[in-house]
């Protein structure tokens, strides 16, 4: 690859060739040794939004003082809370949250048409992608029919929405909607959408790279940022606003370095580590703040696990939980199929402008915090918080205790269920969902998923009857790579069958539980649980029958089903019996 640097009239601008095409690009060095201070050692998410202070600084809007301000960030120590207008480069939406903004537009429309306009010239003027996936609900679950029958009923209640969109998409221009059944929009963003390193024209015809940014209209919008992609959340104006090219007005931010070091030991997900990570972020106190993962521990963590910590960035209060690129994020391009020479182009902008990440990366940051990725233990947490961090051996204590403090409620009340063989009682597993854009899109554990399956169906075990099951992947690539490695089917022999792509209960839209188990919740006044690979669990948000919800790793939400229970030490003890009577520990079914 070569890799030439040339310079152009303008004071930061500059020419990248990578091999035999040139590209426009606004130089932070060039802007460093043009006396607009010492830039070095910025963090690489911040240099990300100053690099956009850089190419629309126009001595309005951006001034040459609010590029300035950077540098003073860093000789303050990480600190300068100026006000700055930020322009991100797209704007990504889901169906809820998306709606009012084509119907604004189609106001627009009809507004110009009364005026004696031309409704053509109503268009978004930077790139918007809707991924419709927050509407499918789990009506049908446990057999091989639920996925068509959950699309089925998702189009009879949705079709008009649907309609309305897909006229938005014909007749819009930089408007893309991709429809139901696809994936999550975060999933959707990660494996396709995204670029790392944006391309575009200016207004001379050029074309220019700059850093792949965006906001959504979806908190978890800071899923993308595990791939270098600075994005976050926002409310529907502040997307509208973007949508039509105006800048987002935003304080410089304080940027909290996470240094992880070591590597995951054997056992362990990148679920129980995200769950850590927001227990620690969660005390330390990040709200409003970015957080920029950086240390040798990168080096072990694939980015399918860097995309799950910065999914849950909303959880640990950041703005944004950021991985600069480096090596990993090359390799995820490559093996997503990115054009290669996007893929050249990522890397050689990245080291020629400061954004890569190598052994000599040493920012500034406002804050600093450090984990050993080794000491990570098998974990959920819950019931109500997701910074409620509970080790895997201590699940069935802290359960109890949960009862007595939170739900002042006494355990071993039992409920028979009309018409089964079966009580009901407090701490009762009747949700265990592989739900959400957190986990749902990790090959680790969803593979990891598939194979507690296989062993437990290879020995005849099967999810309690009282749990309603389900798997939503976060896109059919996940399904792809469940069906080549031939797990799908023991998924689907213990209750795991595909329901839909969607957020489906991370969302609520878990769907009604049996009549006679609802009622029998109800009558008892039973806190029954619920267990999802999920990021968000506070009381009411899985279901109104559900009190206490505990997020944990595809695997484990697979073997508390076939416990049936939180009243239950699942590390140590028998969570169920094989075709023949033995007991079946958590040890005989884990990978």
């Amino acid at each position: 690859m070569t890799v030439v640097v040339g310079q152009d009239t303008a004071k930061t601008r500059r020419t990248l060739t990578v091999g035999s095409k040139s590209i426009a690009y606004y130089s932070i060095p060039a802007a460093q040794a043009a006396g607009l201070g010492d830039f070095s050692r910025l963090p690489a998410a911040l240099k990300v939004v100053l690099e956009n202070m850089l190419r629309f600084e126009d001595g309005k809007t951006v001034s040459v003082d609010d590029i300035k301000a950077f540098a003073e960030w860093g000789a303050k120590g990480g600190k300068n809370p100026r006000e700055i207008a930020y322009r991100p480069a797209r704007v990504l939406m889901q169906d809820f949250t998306g709606v009012p903004a084509v119907v604004d537009l189609a106001a627009m429309r009809d507004g110009i048409v009364a005026l004696g306009g031309d409704p053509e010239k109503i268009n978004p003027l930077n790139p918007v992608d809707l991924v419709i996936d927050h509407s499918v609900m789990i009506d049908e679950f446990g057999t091989p029919r639920a996925f068509q029958m959950n699309v089925d009923r998702e189009y009879e209640r949705n079709m008009e929405r649907y309609t309305f969109l897909k006229w938005g998409q014909s007749a819009f221009n930089n408007f893309r909607v991709v429809p139901p059944g696809t994936g999550i929009c975060h999933q959707v963003n990660l494996e396709y959408l995204s670029q790392t390193v944006w391309t575009d024209q200016d207004q001379n015809g050029q074309e220019v790279a700059y850093p792949d940014t965006l906001v959504g209209t979806d908190s978890h919008t800071t899923m993308v940022n595990g791939a270098a992609v600075l994005g976050w959340g926002v409310g529907g104006i502040e997307a509208e606003a973007a949508m039509l090219g105006q800048p987002i007005s935003m304080l410089i931010p304080e940027v909290v370095g996470f240094e992880l070091t070591g590597a995951m030991m054997e056992g362990t997900t990148g679920t129980d580590l995200v769950l850590k990570v927001v227990e620690m972020l969660r005390a330390r106190g990040v709200v409003g703040k970015f957080v920029e993962f950086y240390g040798t521990g990168l080096d072990n963590l694939p980015l399918a696990d860097r995309a799950t910590i910065a999914n849950m960035a909303p959880e640990y209060g950041a703005t944004c939980g950021f991985f600069p690129i480096d090596d990993e994020t090359i390799r995820y391009l490559h093996a997503t199929g990115r054009d290669e020479d996007r893929v050249a182009l990522v890397e050689a902008y990245a080291k020629e402008n400061g954004f890569w990440r190598d052994e000599t990366y040493a920012p500034i940051y406002t804050d600093t915090l450090h984990l050993d990725m080794g000491t990570i233990v098998p974990a959920i947490s819950g019931p109500k918080r997701p910074q409620d961090f509970v080790a895997l051996t201590e699940g069935q204590n802290a359960f109890r205790r949960e009862m007595e403090e939170t739900f002042k409620r006494p355990m071993g009340k039992q409920i028979a269920v009309a018409g089964e063989e079966y009580t009901m009682e407090s701490g009762k597993v009747v949700i265990a969902s592989i739900t959400s854009c957190t986990n749902t899109s990790n090959p680790y554990v969803m593979i990891g998923a598939g194979l507690v399956a296989r062993k437990a169906a290879a020995l005849g075990m099967d999810s309690k009857p009282w749990v309603k099951t389900s798997l939503a992947p976060g896109s059919q690539v996940v399904s792809a790579y469940l069906e080549a490695a031939d797990l799908q089917k023991d998924l689907d022999a213990v209750g795991f069958n595909l329901v839909g792509y969607g957020c489906t209960t991370c969302i609520g839209n878990s769907g009604p539980l049996q009549p006679e188990i609802s009622a029998a919740i109800s009558e008892g006044d039973l806190v029954a649980t619920a267990v999802l690979s999920g990021n968000r669990n506070f009381e009411g948000r899985i279901s109104p029958d559900v009190r206490a919800n505990y997020l944990a790793s595809p695997p484990l939400v697979v073997a508390y089903a076939l416990a049936g229970t939180l009243d239950i030490n699942l590390a140590t003890d028998v969570i169920g019996q094989d075709r023949d009577g033995n007991d079946v520990y958590l040890k005989d079914i884990w990978p």
